[in-house]
């Protein structure tokens, strides 16, 4: 087995595995396909090992080559998520709420429309699959409720400050 029919059975093989279904397409066929096209029998187990190292390396390869666009793909699709939370400055959650400010690390407050109503919420958050999910601990407010909410909040700092001296 000389180095320059090597390499012609290899480009062969190569050019083979390239225009193949891999789907539906064997080693055998593989092999039988590049004998015919180079006129020499690749049945002795010599050509057989050799074909199966060509295959095996071909297929690593494209297999490498699908998983690093895969992670491309998924870098990608991390970055526009990452910029669809933040437009224009501005912060929003998984439902596309906009983060008015964060109370702590599991607590925010979200302006969001809701059936066509815009909604003030102060709720507590859960993580789960990378996503910050609400939980039912919290409050939504409707604008009118947050109005009369913001009307009265001099009476209630007034009385936190009221029972924080006794």
């Amino acid at each position: 087995m000389d180095a320059e029919t090597q390499q012609k059975v290899e480009e062969t093989v190569l050019e083979i595995l390239k225009n193949s279904n891999m789907e539906e397409t064997t080693e055998y066929k593989i092999r039988k396909s590049a004998s015919e096209k180079l006129q020499m029998n690749l049945s002795d187990p010599t050509w057989k090992k050799f074909v199966r190292q060509v295959v095996e390396l071909y297929l690593q390869e494209q297999q490498a080559k699908a998983e690093q666009q895969e992670e491309k793909e998924e870098e990608e699709e991390e970055e526009e998520e990452e910029h669809n939370k933040t437009r224009g400055g501005k912060e929003y959650d998984d439902e596309g709420g906009l983060i008015i400010c964060r109370l702590s690390d599991k607590r925010r407050v979200t302006i969001s429309d809701f059936r066509g109503k815009t909604l003030i919420s102060i709720r507590e958050y859960y993580k789960r699959d990378g996503k910050e999910l609400p939980t039912a601990k919290g409050i939504s407010l409707t604008a009118e409720q947050w109005s009369s909410f913001k009307k009265n909040l001099p009476a209630v700092e007034k009385a936190i400050k009221k029972m924080e001296s006794w």
